[in-house]
């Protein structure tokens, strides 16, 4: 089970330095992530990636090298070596912070040698269009390990245990080939007709030898980092199924509850409700729908319609099993899925991730402690704010007002260890006031607004209600005025 009002950190942005290594800061970190309310932090993938130490990790090269072996220019990951990795690990459990890990299971990438291969191109708009008599290419599909030297696992990967690839080296053609006799996986995401291949050498999931493989790296993995969990990378581009059978083995394996999240990357909530329905509710999803309504609203001019900012999200449909996002490494300025949360509209989004009641919120460390590479500072004192309600007061029964098109808020009355409750208005154009109630055990109390401490405080009537205002385009949160957030700054 997640942790009451758990919040998870994505500790990593795309454009991190090399050094200092991120395992020796995420170490450094682990006490002060506690003390404001993390309760989880995802990491980056934490194997080699076909580009070293300059590899985000997404091209993945070798799964069990952790930063231990020489291979592919370096010992150590981007992140850092195998012994920084587990310090690292140790330390947040040390603060009770669960470690969710990254899992790149697609592709791989930056094979050791080539193999020749017949093979049939198709068209990149329609995967199952053949538009290519059989060839004969070479292909990057031979995954030795020099380095690593059997260690762990003498597996060696070869061409029968992928679907295809991107380039062929005799020719240096870029064209998605499929293997003769191959087969893209039925059972994924219907864009281009099939969206089995995304990128490299790609995997073929009907193999039951490459299934054993994976079997038995996921327990050597977890035995070996003591990780508490998953996040599964382009789940729509893998035969629906997979993760559920995995995870099954590797759960009762390991006697873990292992919480994962998947990446299913579509705004249509449709998508996301069949793959989880497949996949016997497994794991729980990102809730991309939430995310584009968050960007839509943010460059909208003030023409959004609040009213239904949650429509059609995953977290309306299952508050369980939805990860809550604002943005991430994807949606960061410059990368592939490119759409960043305006500034000015941020707050408010978290607010909404943060305070409310259903949904698992993630932070991304861009948006926490900046990203340099862009000029982005970060909105770390707001997000400080944010996670001292969440760790103080946003418990209880919640009241909602999405009631009109610019003006929108709810509260939350608290519950037996968490008193006082709070009031949230969110304006996208011009502020405004909206009475809302809390609870009637906070008659006449008297409520100030935590981001604007110097405006007009609410006293709420017999029936614990009062008129809250918000200035527009503006975040207001109303806690009691006798709470501690206002004698001190928070950790």
């Amino acid at each position: 089970m997640t942790k009451t009002n758990g919040v998870i950190l994505q500790y990593f942005e795309w454009y991190l330095p090399n050094h200092p290594h991120l395992w020796k800061l995420l170490k450094q970190d682990a006490k002060h992530l506690a003390d404001i309310g993390i309760t989880a932090v995802w990491i980056p993938p934490a194997y080699k990636g076909a580009a070293g130490n300059q590899d985000v990790g997404y091209g993945v090269y070798d799964l069990y090298d952790l930063g231990e072996f020489p291979q592919k220019g370096s010992i150590e990951t981007k992140y850092g070596t195998k012994e920084e990795l587990l310090d690292a690990i140790n330390a947040l459990h040390m603060y009770d912070i669960d470690v969710y890990a990254d899992i790149v299971f697609d592709h791989k990438m930056g094979a050791d040698a080539t193999e020749q291969i017949l093979a049939v191109s198709v068209d990149p708009r329609d995967r199952e269009e053949i538009t290519s008599n059989e060839e004969t290419i070479e292909a990057w599909t031979k995954f030795t390990f020099p380095g690593r030297n059997g260690k762990y696992s003498d597996y060696i990967w070869n061409w029968d245990d992928f679907d295809g690839i991107d380039y062929d080296q005799a020719t240096k053609e870029n064209r998605i080939f499929r293997f003769y006799g191959k087969d893209w996986d039925q059972q994924v995401d219907g864009e281009y007709q099939n969206y089995d291949y995304l990128m490299g050498a790609d995997i073929d999931f009907q193999n039951p030898d490459v299934i054993q493989e994976l079997n038995r790296w996921g327990s050597w993995f977890v035995d070996t980092t003591k990780i508490d969990g998953f996040r599964m990378d382009a789940v729509k581009h893998i035969h629906f199924g997979f993760y559920k059978n995995w995870l099954e083995k590797l759960r009762k394996d390991t006697g873990k509850e292992l919480f994962s999240v998947g990446e299913y990357w579509s705004g249509d909530i449709n998508k996301l409700i069949h793959y989880m329905q497949v996949d016997d509710y497994m794991m729980s999803l990102f809730d991309v729908p939430l995310h584009y309504h968050f960007y839509d609203a943010s460059r909208s001019n003030g023409h959004y319609d609040m009213s239904k900012l949650l429509d059609g999200t995953l977290v309306s449909y299952d508050e369980f099993k939805a990860v809550t996002f604002v943005d991430n490494h994807d949606t960061q300025i410059g990368q592939s899925l490119e759409s960043w949360v305006l500034d000015w509209f941020k707050p408010m989004a978290y607010a909404i991730i943060l305070l409310r009641q259903q949904g698992y919120p993630c932070i991304f460390y861009g948006d926490y402690y900046g990203i340099p590479h862009n000029q982005i500072s970060g909105l770390r004192d707001t997000l400080d704010i944010l996670l001292y309600l969440r760790k103080n007061l946003a418990y209880g029964i919640q009241h909602d007002y999405f009631d009109d098109p610019h003006v929108v808020g709810f509260t939350r009355s608290g519950d037996a260890k968490h008193t006082g409750g709070l009031a949230v208005l969110l304006s996208d154009q011009m502020g405004g006031q909206k009475k809302m109630c809390i609870d009637t055990s906070y008659a006449h109390v008297c409520y100030r607004d935590c981001l604007h401490p110097e405006k007009d405080s609410v006293i709420l009537d017999e029936n614990g209600c009062g008129n809250f205002l918000v200035d527009s385009g503006s975040l207001s949160i109303y806690i009691p005025d006798t709470d501690g957030f206002f004698d001190k700054t928070p950790v």
